[in-house]
Parts: structure tokens; C-alpha cells; sequence
């Protein structure tokens, strides 16, 4: 019998000069985009940051919270920061497919011909505000797969590319559960970060008080074009992930599935089902946006751990038992990272 060698560690390349200059851009440029931000938004600073990180590993965000707490209007400012087209979608119950993709209308030409045009609809932005996601049903929740993961969708046979960079924020409220639609999993499986927003300081509360009742308003200046974004989110995926901290990775990701014979009892107890590949990958990418936030060229366990809650909490499927006891997905996480 022939006996299988393990595989080779693989080659790590290291970034280009290029590289390296735009990544010291990244540090640079994130305090001066909060900073814009915050002429609009009071606090929130770990959501800007988490978007941000988001943005730069060209992934799509998932944002949880009552109504109320500034989501769309963080998503707009930040449409105008980077100069980016802006298209928010409302999601009804009557909503469909076509609403979102765009549709073919029949037109007469001028010799009096009768040919289909296509008529794009409001996913070909590039920054796309998913209001309240969960109220439409399934059908139309699934016309976002193949924008979110291809970058384009196809509408009568006919296959269109999405302008890039193109970047999804879907919101759900977490109080009305009637007439909501609940995502699929192989649709949360999209998102690469769910983001929980929660209520505001006091003072907090205060200045966006005296803020928002008056008659002026500070415009946000444009910190980032299109064109930049595109360039900085390639030189992300040019910063290495070491072979260790790949294997970290793929074992944190490993110990949420109930059918791993090293995971921990709380999950065998709570989880029915743990987090796929993708999870590794959204993992790796988001380490390398948080080094380059650091000003470092590699990616370390400390990276992949910043990020684990945010791509980890809407990929565990859990059970009833864990519903009973009060046992959320962040608290199986932070389980996972203390036996890191």
C-alpha cells in the first residue's frame, strides 16, 4: 500500500514595495475617516472600525439592532466618505426579486422594431443598504447571492457585473419577530461580520441630542475614492498569514462543529451545527486588516482572535437547549478562545 505524505507547507509571499505604501495609508487614513464619521455620528467607534475592517477584506456586514440607533445614516455618511454610489432597498413583504435585480422592458425602436432592454435595479450601487432584510421572504432574500459572493447577477439568462467595489449592509431589528422572514444559513454564511448595535452613552446621548435639533450640520469631506478602496483592499490580501496562525485559524473554526472530537463540551451540548470553511477564510482576512490597522506587515493569533466573535457569532446553529439556559454564540466563543 502506497503511503500518502503529508502535504507541504505553503510558500508565504511577502508584499511588494507597492504594497507595503499602501498599507502604511491604511494606518493613516482610518483616524482621519472616523474622524469624518464623527461629524455625523456620535460614538459607535468599535462599529466604524468593524465596518471599516470589513470594507478593506471586501466582505458585507450583517448589522443587528433596534431602530433608532443611527444604521442608516452611518451607512450613508460613510457612502459619502468614500465617495461611493449609495442605493438603499427597503425591505417589504411584497418585495421582489425583480425590485431588487432590475428587469427586461419591451420598447420600439426607431424603425419600428420591438427589442427587451434591460432595466437595472438598485443592487448595481456600490455601497447597498439592506433595510430590514429579514421582512421580505425567502425569494427575494436569495436575489442577493450571487451579487454578494459573484459580484454580479443574472436576470433573464443575461449575466451583469456589479461595480466595484461593491459592499452590502443589511440590518435587522431584533424586537419584531412578526411577518419576519429568519435568514438562511446559507445566506448569513455571506456576511463575513454581524455586527450587534447597541445603545448609545448617556453622554452620548446628549451630544446627539444637541446635535440633531439644530439648524446646522458639518458635511463629511470624501476621505477615500473607489479606486483607492480597490487598490488598499488588494494590498491587504497581499499581507502573509504565517502557516501557524493559519493552523490557529482553521482550529478555532474546527472546534465550533459538535462532531470534532477535540471541541469543548459546551459546544457538544449547545451547537447543532459550527461554522464552515468560509469562516476560516473571513478569519485570515479580517487578521490582515487589523494588522495593517496596527502598522503590521503579518498577521498574528491575537489578530484572528479580535475578529472571531463578529465572524463566528451568525454561523453557530443553536439548539433549544441553548435558547432555555440563556447560552449565546459570543459566550461559546469566548469558551473556544480561552483554550486557544
Amino acid at each position: 500500500m502506497t503511503m500518502l505524505s503529508p502535504p507541504a507547507p505553503v510558500s508565504v509571499a511577502q508584499p511588494t514595495e507597492a504594497d507595503v505604501a499602501l498599507l502604511r495609508e491604511v494606518r493613516e487614513l482610518y483616524p482621519v475617516l472616523a474622524r469624518e464619521l464623527g461629524k455625523r455620528i456620535i460614538g459607535q467607534q468599535d462599529l466604524i472600525r468593524d465596518l471599516v475592517v470589513s470594507l478593506l477584506a471586501q466582505g458585507h456586514c450583517l448589522m443587528i439592532g433596534v431602530p433608532g440607533l443611527a444604521k442608516t445614516l452611518l451607512v450613508k455618511t460613510l457612502s459619502e466618505c468614500l465617495a461611493l454610489e449609495f442605493r438603499r432597498i427597503q425591505f417589504t413583504p411584497d418585495l421582489m426579486p425583480g425590485d431588487i435585480l432590475g428587469s427586461e422592458i419591451l420598447e420600439e425602436t426607431d424603425d419600428g422594431k420591438r427589442v427587451f432592454r434591460f432595466v437595472p435595479g438598485p443592487i448595481f450601487g456600490q455601497l447597498i443598504l439592506a433595510d430590514e432584510i429579514n421582512r421580505t421572504p425567502p425569494k427575494t432574500q436569495a436575489a442577493l447571492l450571487e451579487a454578494m459572493q459573484e459580484r454580479r447577477v443574472t436576470v433573464a439568462g443575461a449575466t451583469h457585473s456589479l461595480k466595484a467595489p461593491f459592499f452590502v449592509l443589511a440590518t435587522q431589528n431584533p424586537i419584531e419577530q412578526e411577518g419576519t422572514y429568519p435568514l438562511p444559513e446559507a445566506q448569513l454564511d455571506r456576511f463575513m461580520f454581524c455586527l450587534q448595535v447597541g445603545y448609545p452613552s448617556r453622554d452620548e446621548e446628549v451630544q446627539i441630542l444637541l446635535r440633531t435639533t439644530g439648524v446646522s450640520e458639518e458635511k463629511p469631506s470624501v476621505v477615500l475614492t473607489g479606486e483607492k478602496i480597490l487598490a488598499l483592499q488588494h494590498a491587504v490580501r497581499a499581507i502573509p498569514v504565517p502557516q501557524s496562525v493559519a493552523e490557529f485559524a482553521v482550529n478555532l473554526v474546527h472546534l465550533t462543529r459538535p462532531s470534532s472530537p477535540d471541541t469543548l463540551d459546551i459546544v457538544k451540548r449547545y451547537v447543532r451545527w459550527g461554522a464552515g470553511p468560509r469562516a476560516s477564510q473571513y478569519l485570515a482576512l479580517a487578521g490582515k486588516v487589523y494588522a495593517a490597522l496596527d502598522g503590521r506587515f503579518n498577521v498574528s493569533r491575537e489578530d484572528i482572535a479580535a475578529g472571531a466573535r463578529l465572524v463566528l457569532r451568525h454561523r453557530l446553529l443553536l439548539n433549544y437547549r441553548a435558547e432555555a439556559d440563556g447560552i449565546t454564540a459570543d459566550a461559546i466563543v469566548a469558551e473556544l478562545l480561552k483554550k486557544r
